[in-house]
């Protein structure tokens, strides 16, 4: 029996809104205990989210893959549609609306637990071609990592990989690595370290969605099998429910 589907689009809601406490929680805490040091500021909340994104990983994905990124979706739908695996049509349209979702409440969530306005749209401009170049770059890599593992059979690493890459593409990407639609949405809501303004936001999104285009085609060229690998995607979800099998 599969999982029922509001179970993994609750996984989803959730991680996603925890991933987005921790992307603008660990900013604001950043730049309050390190002012003035901008340098500081951002290796503080790389590392913060680089572990929060493998520890959610690990709790979320067994129930929906953990994806919290609809270019994820995305890919997994696309990829999965020849081969039969992967997400349905009516699986990944909730499971945007579930990431969108969260990641506004995440970021929600991250400006009341610092006393600040619950939404307060970020005055932060991102628009600029060399930021959309590094959005390109830092989600095609992830789409290549994420099923390269699944195709490989090594899914089982992808919480420290996955966690690892963005870490590490905060630092190499102009950008700082949103390399999420969700997330970018969700960060507009707050005017902190971590924030985009909502005129910036269109800009990055079409940016990830021409990395997500360039990272599919790059895995159709390098590993034409990604797709039967599709249910692998973060993390292999399970695919019976605990209570059958607990039964007398």
């Amino acid at each position: 029996m599969t999982i029922a589907l509001w179970r993994r689009l609750l996984a989803e809601f959730t991680g996603t809104a925890l991933l987005v406490t921790a992307v603008v929680g660990s900013g604001i805490m950043a730049t309050t205990l390190s002012p003035g040091d901008v340098g500081l500021q951002l290796l503080e909340n790389s590392i913060a989210t680089a572990l929060a994104l493998g520890a959610l990983i690990l709790i979320f994905g067994p129930v929906s893959g953990a994806h919290f990124n609809p270019v994820v979706s995305a890919a997994d739908w696309f990829l999965g549609r020849r081969a039969g695996t992967g997400l349905t049509s009516r699986d990944l349209g909730g499971y945007v609306m579930a990431q969108v979702a969260g990641a506004i409440g995440g970021s929600i969530l991250a400006n009341l637990m610092f006393d600040l306005a619950a939404v307060d749209f970020s005055g932060k401009d991102r628009a600029a071609g060399h930021l959309w170049l590094g959005e390109v770059v830092a989600t095609a890599g992830l789409i290549l990592l994420i099923f390269a593992l699944a195709r490989a059979g090594r899914a089982a690493v992808a919480p420290a990989a996955v966690g690892a890459y963005i870490g590490a593409a905060y630092w190499f990407t102009s950008s700082t690595s949103f390399a999420n639609p969700a997330v970018t949405i969700g960060r507009a809501f707050t005017d902190t370290f971590a924030g985009i303004a909502p005129a910036s936001v269109p800009g990055f999104v079409i940016a990830q969605l021409v990395g997500l285009t360039l990272g599919v085609g790059l895995l159709a060229a390098l590993y034409p099998d990604a797709g039967e690998a599709a249910d692998q995607v973060v993390v292999p979800t399970d695919e019976r429910d605990p209570a059958l099998d607990n039964r007398a």
